[in-house]
């Protein structure tokens, strides 16, 4: 990374702020923080369709994973249905 400032969002647990994804530093090596809070409505929880929209075509580039996914799904459900007796 370079000297550049670059902006990461994170979460802060006391004295320690653990961010979204990794700096690439060395462990141990010093660096200097400015803080900013992010505004509330960037924090709220997603609506459920944006997170959908979001999602949409996430497998495109994993299509056996996808496969994987499904039958993982369909052996999941046949597990915890119930058995229809009359």
């Amino acid at each position: 990374m370079s000297d550049s400032p670059t902006s990461l969002k994170g979460t802060v647990h006391g004295r320690t702020i653990e961010l979204e994804s990794r700096l690439g530093f060395p462990d141990g090596q010093q660096v200097t923080v400015t803080v900013r809070l992010v505004p509330p409505q960037e924090t709220a929880e997603e609506d459920p369709l944006a997170a959908l929209k979001r999602a949409a075509g996430s497998w495109s580039d994993d299509p056996d994973g996808l496969d994987r996914f499904l039958e993982r799904n369909r052996q999941q459900r046949k597990i915890s249905r119930r058995e229809i007796t009359e």
